[in-house]
């Protein structure tokens, strides 16, 4: 471990060399990155709405779908507007009154419930398939010609129009993200360090190892925008305090220790490397926990984060400590007296009266606990953005001219006898919330004269193998409602023998309720069980893992309790990452006060003097860590338009402050309670030699 350190500090510059010359690949990779909008792609390929997606790529090349309206068009115009939108790239199938009808057939000659399908006073409907997938670049390239072939008279909806809005609005606003939470982040550093170049020197190293992990991105070819949005700013909160320890041991051996700058950075490395080992450990488990999700974004997002934490502790070690010692001018001209409070006093009074805080932590256990489990969380995606969006407002339209919020598509057996497929078709008709259906057999009725059905109807609703129908819903995605349509719906489908699959955007939406409930628990189970285990191995001990996971867990509790009693909604992958991120990366706090009471149990101190030293030496640098990141993360939780970024980022830093608390007031008074406990169920409390005289 020396000699890696002295190898470090001797070969400072190689290192700052090298750093830069990876800079290069790194910025090439996270440009070549592709990524990925639509959330539904991550549901496992195993169940029957993603298959049925396959299949209906597949056997009709169809892949993304959209309604369109246009507003104060005649007849005519309409169709010289569906004529241009059929010659855009990557538009497969354009379905209006003409797919139904011949032309030459006039709208006095059609059934009331046939034109009403198609019109709503003077705004005309109709719906587009693309030969892509919902967030394929080429189907999002489609949707901005189509707006501006139809310019203010034209309204899209559908999942590839909401990508494509969200997409400009995370371009405009990512880069945003990232100044904002470094600039607060630099600003709590410049008041809390000793001078106000280290957060620029911290930012440097850190920000370089932020862009080796998006950059290693390209490898697997693409990473979700949530990914995306926070993997750099939380990267940047929780690997701050590897270099905030750093600095506060490099100090330690050049002042108190009177050793040259050489070898007291080289020591402080090694302790570096070693207190913050355990730490990380948690953090990247946490990460990690979130990899067992079947949901895959959960895979997404755990490899990148933890993969951030691996490289920024490796950065910390080497870069860090480099530009350190190169800049050793430039801090000292930069110095400035600290503003870091004094502990000593609360130190004193919390281990004096520890029932007081015991008590705090009964009293809010409860509520904390039923808020925390009756939080409520929205699905529907499209909640998460301004609604004052092309998407959104198209949807709005569409609800309000067609009483339509939805789109179901059912891929029929070809083999399937034509009554039983009328049959069923009337059945779903009158399933509750059921708009219209547009199918082969059920659109015209029986009676209608097949001459006049025009055969491009057929080329587009048929396969060699199924059979396409659109069911229109007045329900919204991932209602009770829908949820319950799309159960009788297959219901109905079951008692024809299930020779159909229902797929569409609403049917994804409730196989990722199901999906990410299950998660949630796995997840949460999984982390808490891999920091136990960590804590467990890493302080020798059977009771503190005990004592640090339960704390933080209150302030898991409180943290997304809050949103139940304030009213508020959180997007449903809120709650699954912040149950982890904020354990994973919050416990070191607690870690770092334990070691330290650890060592001075070791070294012979009574119980209180132990805890009280533990407490007052660890609170700055643990508060220093916590202001932080709930500064590179609060602005952005403010800033952002998206509320599935913006709620993430405001939990996190409320989390993050939380944390602090609970360490700050439950810890060391659970400390002074179960000292006793604590020294019989762990090693290096007690030094051997001195044993008898405890």
């Amino acid at each position: 471990m020396q000699g890696f350190a002295k190898a470090v500090v001797k070969r400072r510059k190689v290192i700052i060399i090298v750093a830069l010359i990876l800079l290069v690949p790194s910025v090439f990779g996270m440009i070549g990155t592709r990524i990925n909008y639509d959330v539904l792609t991550y549901l496992p390929d195993s169940i029957d709405t993603i298959k049925g997606q396959d299949i209906l790529l597949d056997e009709f090349g169809k892949g993304g779908f959209g309604m369109i309206m246009v507003d104060g068009m005649k007849p005519k115009d309409v169709a010289d507007f569906k004529a241009e939108v059929e010659k855009v790239p990557h538009v497969d199938t354009v379905i209006w009154y003409d797919t139904v009808l011949d032309l030459s057939v006039p709208e006095t000659m059609l059934p009331d419930d046939v034109y009403e399908k198609f019109n709503s006073g003077d705004t005309t409907l109709m719906a587009v398939f693309f030969d892509k997938p919902t967030s394929d670049d080429d189907t999002l390239e489609a949707v901005t010609q189509i707006r501006k072939i139809g310019g203010k008279q034209c309204f899209i909806s559908g999942m590839t129009c909401f990508v494509e809005d969200l997409k400009e609005l995370i371009e405009t606003e990512e880069p945003v993200y990232v100044a904002v939470a470094v600039l607060l982040a630099m600003i709590v550093l410049g008041i809390f360090l000793d001078s106000f170049a280290l957060p620029l020197l911290f930012i440097a190293g850190i920000g370089m190892a932020i862009l080796y992990n998006m950059g290693l991105s390209y490898i697997s070819g693409e990473m979700s925008f949530i990914t995306q949005a926070i993997a750099a700013v939380l990267q940047l909160a929780v690997t701050t305090d590897y270099s905030i320890f750093l600095w506060h041991s490099y100090q330690e051996h050049r002042n108190s220790l009177h050793m040259d700058r050489e070898e007291a950075m080289a020591n402080a490395i090694s302790r570096t490397l070693v207190s913050i080992s355990s730490s990380s450990l948690t953090t990247i488990a946490g990460f990690i926990a979130l990899c067992f999700m079947t949901f895959r974004l959960g895979m997404d997002m755990g490899i990148v984060l933890a993969r951030g934490v691996l490289i920024g502790v490796i950065s910390s070690i080497t870069i860090l400590p480099s530009l350190l010692l190169c800049s050793e001018k430039f801090i000292l001209r930069l110095k400035h007296k600290p503003l870091t409070p004094k502990f000593d006093g609360l130190s004193a009074a919390i281990v004096k009266r520890p029932l007081i805080f015991a008590a705090i932590f009964l009293i809010l256990l409860g509520p904390a606990f039923y808020g925390y489990k009756n939080t409520d969380v929205y699905y529907k995606l499209d909640q998460s953005i301004p609604q004052d969006l092309p998407f959104a407002v198209a949807n709005q339209k569409l609800a309000d001219d067609f009483n339509m919020n939805c789109t179901h598509m059912l891929l029929i057996d070809a083999d399937m006898p034509q009554k039983d497929v009328r049959d069923m078709m009337q059945e779903i008709d009158k399933t509750d919330g059921v708009g219209y259906t547009l199918s082969l057999e059920g659109t015209l009725g029986p009676t209608f004269p097949d001459s006049m059905v025009p055969g491009s109807l057929e080329g587009t609703l048929k396969s060699d193998n199924y059979e396409l129908a659109i069911i229109n819903s007045e329900y919204a995605v991932a209602s009770d409602k829908v949820n319950n349509q799309i159960t009788e719906i297959n219901k109905i489908i079951d008692e024809y023998g299930g020779h159909a699959m229902l797929i569409g955007e609403a049917p994804c939406t409730k196989d990722l309720i199901k999906i990410t409930d299950r998660d949630f628990k796995v997840v949460t189970s999984v982390s808490i069980a891999a920091i136990f285990l960590i804590i467990l191995f890493a302080l020798q001990s059977i009771s503190l893992p005990i004592i640090l996971v339960a704390s933080i867990e209150l302030g898991i509790f409180i943290n997304l309790g809050i949103p139940y009693y304030t009213g508020s909604v959180l997007a449903f992958i809120t709650s699954i990452i912040i149950s982890t991120v904020q354990l994973g990366s919050t416990v070191d706090y607690a870690i770092l006060m334990t070691n330290r009471y650890k060592r001075e149990r070791f070294a012979g101190k009574d119980k209180r003097e132990a805890i009280r030293i533990a407490h007052s030496t660890s609170m700055p640098s643990v508060m220093v860590s916590a202001l932080s990141f709930f500064a590179a993360t609060i602005g952005v939780g403010i800033y952002s338009d998206i509320d599935l970024i913006g709620s993430l980022c405001l939990l996190m830093g409320r989390g993050a402050i939380i944390s602090l608390l609970v360490v700050m007031f439950i810890v060391p008074s659970f400390f002074v309670l179960f000292d006793k406990i604590i020294l019989k169920t762990s090693r290096g409390f007690v030094d051997k030699s001195k044993e008898e005289s405890l």
